[in-house]
């Protein structure tokens, strides 16, 4: 269990102009550390809704480390995870929505896609989409600091240093990734593919849920292609933006299922509001 530091009363108002929420706590530790194999960490904000939580990936080199995504940026990452504490990082954001790229800023060296780059220079709640209805009250199960209101959430200037595209390369001395661009879901949304290992970081190409392919820059038919791209991949773990990690065959069925019309969150109020009923009933 966390500590807590106090209990403040949640004064904002749910979504639909809701009974305010009951008090919430102020956490003390926002962030909770899961070791995989081969040097990888999956970093999460463990006081948001799990139906919103980004899997922030750490993965660990020889030479330097990547970030792979950065999660909401409502605490200092880097400061509050001890085993980043003096290693040399470099964050990429697999795109640029809110819950992937809140904490980008933190990081002097900050890599993205360049049809996300306009965003990162000038994010707003539109653009990064947190004004869809997936940030409210029923979001956070605890709250990163006092006086915290989740109208007030935006993502910071983080301007990208170094710009990704198909086929470029990170070499962290001991191990390759390669980026992958795989647009739909996102113009300019990547991948890495670690391939002597087949170890996929796919972003919210692909992840063990329903796949949102509806925003204002998604678009269907990419993500199809996309899709299409990742079962021709030499891939045997996926880890996603989201949820669980899971093998090639798990992959393929997720993609099937997807080309075959399902798996998708249609409208997005309609799909937070049965998450959060479905975790209310747990």
């Amino acid at each position: 269990m966390p500590q807590i530091e106090q209990t403040i009363s949640n004064t904002t108002v749910g979504h639909e102009g809701k009974e305010p929420q009951l008090p919430k706590p102020i956490a003390d530790d926002w962030y909770e550390v899961k070791p995989f194999s081969d040097n990888v960490n999956l970093i999460t904000e463990k006081h948001l809704a799990p139906w919103l939580r980004c899997n922030i990936w750490h993965v660990r080199g020889r030479d330097s480390d990547l970030i792979i995504d950065t999660g909401m940026g409502l605490r200092p990452l880097v400061k509050e995870v001890a085993s980043l504490a003096g290693r040399p990082l470099t964050a990429i954001i697999t795109h640029s929505h809110f819950d992937h790229s809140g904490g980008l800023h933190e990081f002097e060296h900050r890599c993205g896609h360049p049809l996300e780059a306009a965003i990162m220079d000038a994010p707003t709640p539109s653009n990064t989409v947190a004004d869809t209805g997936y940030v409210r009250a029923e979001t956070f199960l605890a709250l990163p600091w006092e006086g915290f209101r989740y109208q007030d959430y935006e993502v910071k200037p983080a301007p990208l240093t170094r710009h990704l595209d198909e086929g470029d390369v990170f070499d962290l001395g001991d191990r390759v990734f390669k980026v992958f661009h795989l647009p739909g879901h996102s113009p300019g949304s990547v991948a890495l593919l670690e391939e002597a290992t087949g170890t996929l970081f796919s972003g919210d190409v692909i992840y063990d849920g329903e796949l949102l392919d509806n925003l204002y820059h998604s678009v269907p038919e990419q993500l199809e292609e996309s899709l299409k791209r990742l079962k021709e991949l030499p891939v045997s773990t996926v880890h996603g933006g989201h949820f669980g990690s899971f093998g090639k065959d798990r992959m393929e069925q997720i993609i099937g299922e997807y080309l075959a019309g399902g798996r998708r969150v249609g409208e997005s109020n309609d799909w937070v509001e049965a998450s959060i009923n479905a975790a209310s009933s747990d």
